[in-house]
């Protein structure tokens, strides 16, 4: 009978577990922690380095990927606050020149149809199209802050 044998993706989760057990008491690992580990388990320190890079990496990416997922919802609220003030205003209008719901209800129902699409937008977009538009938020953000600086260095705020 021979030995039990792993998949990489097995053996990542048994060593999560396996270090979130023996430092349950503790909320956070130094970086001489982290390094006996690696060290114990056969991870250079030029393996930690890269390792720790591409993570951080991933993580700031996944914040800015937060970041840009709440702007996106937030639109999308705007767009949703808007569309019930005016329709109801509308509403409201139709029903009081009592000819009940007429034109509004055309508005109603081509503007519900824009909010529909804009929240799978919102909700649905994934891969490429998710990317694409990911990418060109983080460029009109970057630019949005250089020009901020700039403004704010040549109007310093008083």
């Amino acid at each position: 009978m021979g030995q039990k044998q792993y998949s990489q993706e097995d053996v990542q989760q048994i060593l999560h577990v396996a270090i979130a057990r023996q430092t349950h008491d503790q909320d956070d690992l130094s970086r001489f922690q982290l390094m006996e580990i690696a060290d114990e388990m056969g991870i250079s320190a030029q393996e930690l380095d890269e390792a720790e890079r591409t993570w951080l990496q991933r993580k700031d990416q996944l914040g800015l990927e937060a970041q840009f997922d709440q702007y996106r919802q937030q639109r999308l609220k705007q767009s949703g606050t808007k569309y019930l003030i005016v329709n109801g205003f509308l509403v409201v209008l139709d029903l009081m020149a009592g000819g009940g719901l007429g034109f509004s209800l055309y508005v109603i129902v081509g503007w519900g149809l824009g909010i529909a699409m804009q929240s799978r937008q919102t909700y649905g977009l994934k891969g490429e199209e998710y990317e694409r538009r990911f990418q060109n938020w983080r460029r009109k953000r970057a630019l949005k802050q250089s020009v901020d600086g700039l403004v704010n260095r040549i109007l310093p705020s008083s």
